[in-house]
């Protein structure tokens, strides 16, 4: 079974542990290549057009906005055609309960009917937070699978966990 890894990460400041600290690499991305290092597949990364403030605190403050917004922000490249795969691994931060919308943009652009759709979120707190209802809304002919909750904070020591997860799921 063929297996996909789409993600957005956020290197730069970030919340952690209750403090703004700088990431050279962003916890999605570290989880993303756990997955792809366990069970293969292709890693396709998520950038916005417009990028996103360099200050965490901004940022979440954009994030809020195009949430409430429904917002589908412009991306650098997009995927059209996922029909080679199998399992789609949708791996984001939690921003707001929910995945970025910039993650709810590449989906839209998707068929995804029949697809194992596998959440995996990093968070500082929140979990899973309502992700998985969200797929399921938006995607309601795919069939989302149990997700996994990575604390942000954990990430770089949360390989064994994210493998032991997608090795479940595929």
């Amino acid at each position: 079974m063929a297996n996909l890894i789409l993600y957005y990460s956020r290197k730069g400041e970030n919340y952690v542990n209750g403090a703004i600290r700088s990431l050279e690499k962003g916890n999605t991305e570290r989880c993303a290549e756990f997955i792809q290092k366990a069970v293969g597949g292709d890693l396709f990364e998520i950038e916005t057009v417009k990028p996103y403030s360099s200050s965490y605190m901004t940022c979440i403050e954009e994030a809020k906005t195009e949430l409430r917004s429904n917002a589908r922000p412009a991306l650098k490249k997009m995927l059209t055609d996922v029909s080679a795969y199998d399992n789609i691994f949708v791996c984001g931060p939690c921003w707001w309960g929910t995945f970025p919308c910039a993650i709810f943009t590449q989906l839209d652009a998707l068929d995804l009917s029949g697809k194992n759709i596998l959440p995996l979120m990093t968070h500082e707190g929140s979990g899973l937070g309502h992700c998985e209802r969200d797929l399921r809304s938006m995607l309601k002919d795919a069939n989302v699978k149990k997700g996994l909750a990575v604390h942000g904070a954990d990430a770089k020591n949360s390989e064994s966990a994210v493998a032991k997860w997608a090795k479940e799921q595929v």
